[in-house]
């Protein structure tokens, strides 16, 4: 599956869009880590904790989506945007955008 954030792709045209297609999770944070990143984040530096937090939500909102766009029938999906949002303290969500889409070589 392409995925790209531009509305094309290099070297393919497109040749049928599927329509829109997302996959989001919501992640709440540990208490244990927010201990952790409360220190950290006296001292200064990446808080460790939430970067591994984030990615992980990332990676499962995409996989969500390519899984949305499979379903459709898509090989690529263009446009690709995330979006994050809190849904209640100490809560998240994040959401991968973007335009399932049949591609060809040109």
């Amino acid at each position: 599956m392409l995925i790209v954030t531009t509305e094309t792709i290099g070297g393919k045209r497109i040749v049928k869009s599927l329509g829109l297609v997302r996959g989001n999770t919501v992640r709440a944070r540990n208490v244990g880590k927010d201990i952790t990143a409360g220190f950290r984040a006296l001292v200064g530096g990446e808080i460790a904790e939430y970067v591994k937090l984030m990615a992980e939500a990332r990676e499962q909102s995409v996989d969500r989506m390519i899984d949305a766009a499979e379903e459709l029938g898509a090989n690529a999906i263009v446009g690709t945007r995330f979006t994050t949002s809190m849904v209640m303290s100490g809560a998240a969500e994040l959401l991968a955008t973007g335009t399932a889409v049949i591609v060809e070589d040109e």
